[in-house]
Protein backbone atom coordinates (compact mmCIF):
# COMPACT_ATOMS: atom_id res chain seq x y z
CA UNK A 1 0.00 0.00 0.00
CA UNK A 2 1.22 3.43 -0.64
CA UNK A 3 3.59 2.93 -3.60
CA UNK A 4 1.92 5.26 -5.63
CA UNK A 5 1.31 8.15 -3.01
CA UNK A 6 2.34 11.35 -4.55
CA UNK A 7 1.87 10.36 -8.33
CA UNK A 8 -0.92 11.60 -10.47
CA UNK A 9 -1.23 8.93 -12.66
CA UNK A 10 -4.09 9.02 -16.33
CA UNK A 11 -5.42 5.39 -17.19
CA UNK A 12 -6.99 5.73 -20.93
CA UNK A 13 -10.22 3.51 -21.18
CA UNK A 14 -10.24 3.80 -17.26
CA UNK A 15 -14.34 2.66 -16.85
CA UNK A 16 -14.04 -1.21 -17.53
CA UNK A 17 -11.73 -4.14 -17.48
CA UNK A 18 -8.15 -4.10 -17.15
CA UNK A 19 -8.46 -0.36 -17.19
CA UNK A 20 -11.10 0.06 -14.10
CA UNK A 21 -9.32 -2.13 -12.10
CA UNK A 22 -6.05 -0.20 -12.79
CA UNK A 23 -8.42 2.88 -11.71
CA UNK A 24 -8.97 0.95 -8.23
CA UNK A 25 -5.49 -0.32 -7.58
CA UNK A 26 -3.67 3.18 -8.06
CA UNK A 27 -6.04 4.81 -6.15
CA UNK A 28 -5.54 2.10 -3.50
CA UNK A 29 -2.02 2.92 -3.38
CA UNK A 30 -2.31 6.19 -2.53
CA UNK A 31 -1.80 7.92 -6.11
CA UNK A 32 -4.27 10.71 -7.66
CA UNK A 33 -6.08 9.04 -10.76
CA UNK A 34 -7.65 10.71 -13.87
CA UNK A 35 -9.75 8.12 -15.45
CA UNK A 36 -10.51 8.94 -19.31
CA UNK A 37 -12.97 6.81 -21.03
CA UNK A 38 -15.24 7.56 -24.57
CA UNK A 39 -18.09 7.86 -21.94
CA UNK A 40 -17.44 9.33 -18.46
CA UNK A 41 -17.11 6.37 -15.57
CA UNK A 42 -18.33 6.35 -12.35
CA UNK A 43 -17.49 9.20 -9.04
CA UNK A 44 -14.55 8.15 -7.94
CA UNK A 45 -13.80 10.11 -4.39
CA UNK A 46 -12.01 13.13 -3.61
CA UNK A 47 -8.56 11.46 -5.14
CA UNK A 48 -10.45 10.36 -8.45
CA UNK A 49 -11.60 11.94 -11.78
CA UNK A 50 -13.79 10.63 -14.11
CA UNK A 51 -13.53 12.55 -17.37
CA UNK A 52 -15.26 11.52 -21.31
CA UNK A 53 -12.39 11.86 -24.00
CA UNK A 54 -11.90 10.53 -27.53
CA UNK A 55 -8.37 9.63 -27.16
CA UNK A 56 -8.22 9.62 -30.49
CA UNK A 57 -8.63 13.45 -31.24
CA UNK A 58 -5.68 15.50 -30.10
CA UNK A 59 -7.77 18.62 -29.14
CA UNK A 60 -10.15 16.33 -26.39
CA UNK A 61 -6.79 14.94 -25.06
CA UNK A 62 -5.72 18.40 -24.70
CA UNK A 63 -9.01 19.60 -23.00
CA UNK A 64 -9.38 16.98 -20.56
CA UNK A 65 -5.46 16.80 -19.28
CA UNK A 66 -5.61 20.63 -18.71
CA UNK A 67 -8.85 19.46 -16.45
CA UNK A 68 -6.73 16.56 -14.43
CA UNK A 69 -4.06 18.68 -13.81
CA UNK A 70 -5.94 22.02 -12.61
CA UNK A 71 -7.70 19.28 -10.20
CA UNK A 72 -4.43 16.67 -9.18
CA UNK A 73 -1.21 18.96 -10.28
CA UNK A 74 1.24 17.20 -13.33
CA UNK A 75 0.77 13.90 -14.38
CA UNK A 76 3.48 11.77 -13.16
CA UNK A 77 2.00 8.03 -14.45
CA UNK A 78 0.39 7.29 -17.55
CA UNK A 79 -1.30 3.84 -18.29
CA UNK A 80 -2.60 3.72 -22.49
CA UNK A 81 -5.06 1.12 -21.86
CA UNK A 82 -7.90 2.41 -24.01
CA UNK A 83 -8.10 0.02 -27.04
CA UNK A 84 -10.69 -1.90 -29.20
CA UNK A 85 -11.02 -5.54 -30.88
CA UNK A 86 -10.74 -5.79 -34.71
CA UNK A 87 -12.37 -8.39 -37.09
CA UNK A 88 -11.97 -8.35 -40.28
CA UNK A 89 -10.76 -9.49 -43.77
CA UNK A 90 -7.35 -8.55 -44.95
CA UNK A 91 -8.75 -8.32 -48.26
CA UNK A 92 -12.41 -6.68 -47.47
CA UNK A 93 -11.38 -4.39 -45.34
CA UNK A 94 -11.79 -1.12 -45.57
CA UNK A 95 -9.14 2.52 -45.43
CA UNK A 96 -11.39 3.54 -43.13
CA UNK A 97 -11.96 0.42 -40.66
CA UNK A 98 -8.19 0.28 -41.21
CA UNK A 99 -7.63 3.60 -39.83
CA UNK A 100 -10.35 3.38 -36.73
CA UNK A 101 -8.65 0.70 -35.60
CA UNK A 102 -5.04 2.13 -35.63
CA UNK A 103 -5.92 5.33 -34.54
CA UNK A 104 -7.59 3.42 -30.74
CA UNK A 105 -5.04 0.57 -30.78
CA UNK A 106 -1.70 2.54 -31.78
CA UNK A 107 -2.47 6.29 -32.62
CA UNK A 108 -3.99 6.96 -28.90
CA UNK A 109 -0.80 6.29 -27.05
CA UNK A 110 1.52 8.53 -28.96
CA UNK A 111 -1.19 11.01 -28.53
CA UNK A 112 -1.48 10.72 -24.90
CA UNK A 113 2.10 10.43 -24.35
CA UNK A 114 2.83 13.63 -26.04
CA UNK A 115 0.12 15.46 -24.21
CA UNK A 116 1.93 14.57 -20.76
CA UNK A 117 5.47 14.12 -21.58
CA UNK A 118 6.06 17.63 -21.42
CA UNK A 119 5.34 17.86 -17.42
CA UNK A 120 7.61 15.08 -16.98
CA UNK A 121 10.33 15.99 -18.50
CA UNK A 122 10.15 19.34 -16.66
CA UNK A 123 10.12 16.67 -13.41
CA UNK A 124 12.67 14.62 -14.34
CA UNK A 125 10.63 11.83 -13.74
CA UNK A 126 7.35 9.59 -14.90
CA UNK A 127 6.46 5.95 -15.90
CA UNK A 128 4.23 5.42 -19.04
CA UNK A 129 2.88 1.86 -19.12
CA UNK A 130 1.23 0.83 -22.85
CA UNK A 131 -1.49 -1.98 -22.68
CA UNK A 132 -0.28 -4.29 -25.70
CA UNK A 133 -1.30 -7.79 -26.13
CA UNK A 134 -0.06 -11.20 -26.39
CA UNK A 135 -0.97 -10.65 -29.58
CA UNK A 136 1.45 -8.83 -30.72
CA UNK A 137 3.47 -12.15 -30.98
CA UNK A 138 0.78 -14.67 -31.77
CA UNK A 139 -2.81 -14.26 -32.84
CA UNK A 140 -5.52 -15.85 -34.64
CA UNK A 141 -7.12 -16.01 -37.97
CA UNK A 142 -9.67 -13.26 -38.55
CA UNK A 143 -8.52 -10.17 -36.02
CA UNK A 144 -6.71 -8.89 -38.98
CA UNK A 145 -5.28 -6.25 -38.14
CA UNK A 146 -5.28 -6.28 -34.18
CA UNK A 147 -2.18 -7.75 -34.05
CA UNK A 148 -0.38 -5.64 -36.31
CA UNK A 149 -1.77 -2.70 -34.04
CA UNK A 150 -0.35 -3.80 -30.55
CA UNK A 151 3.06 -4.96 -32.29
CA UNK A 152 3.47 -1.29 -33.74
CA UNK A 153 2.56 -0.33 -29.84
CA UNK A 154 5.26 -2.43 -28.53
CA UNK A 155 7.58 -1.16 -31.12
CA UNK A 156 6.27 2.63 -29.91
CA UNK A 157 7.14 1.60 -26.41
CA UNK A 158 10.89 0.38 -27.03
CA UNK A 159 11.10 3.74 -29.52
CA UNK A 160 9.31 5.97 -27.02
CA UNK A 161 11.67 4.74 -24.12
CA UNK A 162 14.88 5.63 -25.80
CA UNK A 163 13.68 9.36 -26.38
CA UNK A 164 13.10 9.97 -23.13
CA UNK A 165 15.16 7.61 -20.91
CA UNK A 166 17.84 10.63 -20.48
CA UNK A 167 14.99 12.72 -18.82
CA UNK A 168 14.97 9.50 -16.40
CA UNK A 169 11.06 8.79 -17.57
CA UNK A 170 10.64 5.05 -17.84
CA UNK A 171 7.99 3.66 -20.45
CA UNK A 172 7.38 -0.01 -20.66
CA UNK A 173 4.58 -2.68 -22.72
CA UNK A 174 2.47 -5.21 -20.81
CA UNK A 175 1.20 -7.60 -22.49
CA UNK A 176 -1.67 -9.38 -20.81
CA UNK A 177 -2.53 -12.50 -21.86
CA UNK A 178 -6.64 -13.64 -22.02
CA UNK A 179 -8.99 -12.04 -18.98
CA UNK A 180 -12.00 -11.63 -17.72
CA UNK A 181 -12.89 -8.86 -19.75
CA UNK A 182 -15.69 -7.64 -22.10
CA UNK A 183 -13.26 -7.38 -25.11
CA UNK A 184 -12.08 -10.96 -24.13
CA UNK A 185 -16.05 -12.41 -24.06
CA UNK A 186 -16.38 -10.73 -26.92
CA UNK A 187 -14.35 -12.67 -28.65
CA UNK A 188 -15.71 -15.82 -27.48
CA UNK A 189 -19.04 -14.96 -28.53
CA UNK A 190 -17.67 -14.63 -32.02
CA UNK A 191 -16.47 -18.27 -32.32
CA UNK A 192 -17.40 -21.25 -31.30
CA UNK A 193 -18.75 -21.97 -27.88
CA UNK A 194 -16.26 -24.72 -27.05
CA UNK A 195 -13.15 -22.59 -27.56
CA UNK A 196 -13.43 -21.15 -24.38
CA UNK A 197 -12.55 -24.56 -22.62
CA UNK A 198 -9.93 -25.14 -25.12
CA UNK A 199 -8.54 -21.79 -24.21
CA UNK A 200 -8.55 -22.51 -20.35
CA UNK A 201 -6.71 -26.22 -21.15
CA UNK A 202 -3.91 -24.13 -22.86
CA UNK A 203 -2.98 -22.25 -20.04
CA UNK A 204 -0.33 -23.75 -17.47
CA UNK A 205 -2.69 -22.52 -14.09
CA UNK A 206 -6.28 -23.36 -16.28
CA UNK A 207 -7.59 -20.02 -15.80
CA UNK A 208 -7.69 -16.93 -17.18
CA UNK A 209 -6.08 -13.96 -15.61
CA UNK A 210 -8.86 -11.41 -13.59
CA UNK A 211 -8.06 -8.14 -14.44
CA UNK A 212 -6.95 -7.00 -10.78
CA UNK A 213 -3.94 -9.70 -11.77
CA UNK A 214 -3.14 -7.53 -14.51
CA UNK A 215 -3.41 -4.05 -12.34
CA UNK A 216 -1.03 -5.31 -10.08
CA UNK A 217 2.15 -6.08 -12.16
CA UNK A 218 1.01 -2.05 -14.05
CA UNK A 219 0.93 -0.91 -10.76
CA UNK A 220 4.58 -2.48 -9.79
CA UNK A 221 5.68 -0.82 -13.17
CA UNK A 222 4.23 2.68 -12.24
CA UNK A 223 6.03 2.63 -9.04
CA UNK A 224 9.36 3.25 -7.93
CA UNK A 225 10.09 -0.11 -7.22
CA UNK A 226 10.72 -0.52 -11.29
CA UNK A 227 13.15 1.98 -11.57
CA UNK A 228 15.58 0.52 -13.52
CA UNK A 229 12.38 -0.94 -15.65
CA UNK A 230 12.52 0.51 -19.10
CA UNK A 231 11.58 -0.72 -22.74
CA UNK A 232 10.35 -3.62 -21.74
CA UNK A 233 7.60 -5.81 -22.49
CA UNK A 234 5.83 -7.52 -19.75
CA UNK A 235 3.79 -10.51 -20.02
CA UNK A 236 1.15 -11.75 -18.26
CA UNK A 237 -0.48 -14.19 -19.53
CA UNK A 238 -0.81 -17.16 -16.96
CA UNK A 239 2.29 -19.55 -19.12
CA UNK A 240 -0.02 -19.44 -22.20
CA UNK A 241 3.18 -18.47 -24.39
CA UNK A 242 5.25 -20.68 -22.87
CA UNK A 243 4.42 -23.96 -24.74
CA UNK A 244 4.33 -25.55 -27.78
CA UNK A 245 0.69 -26.83 -29.44
CA UNK A 246 -0.84 -29.71 -28.20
Amino acid sequence: MGRLAGHHVLVTGGSRGIGAATVQKALGEGAKVTSLDIIAGPDLGANGLSLAADVTNAADISRTVEQAVAQFGPISGLVNNAGKNSYADPVKMTEAEWEDVFSVDLKAAWLVARAVLPAMIAASRGSIVNIASVHADMTYPGMFPYAAAKSGLVGLTRSLALEVGPHQIRVNALSPGYTETFLVQEFFEKNDPTLRSQVLKAHAMGRMAQPSEIANCIAFLLSDEASFVTGANWRVDGGLTARFAG
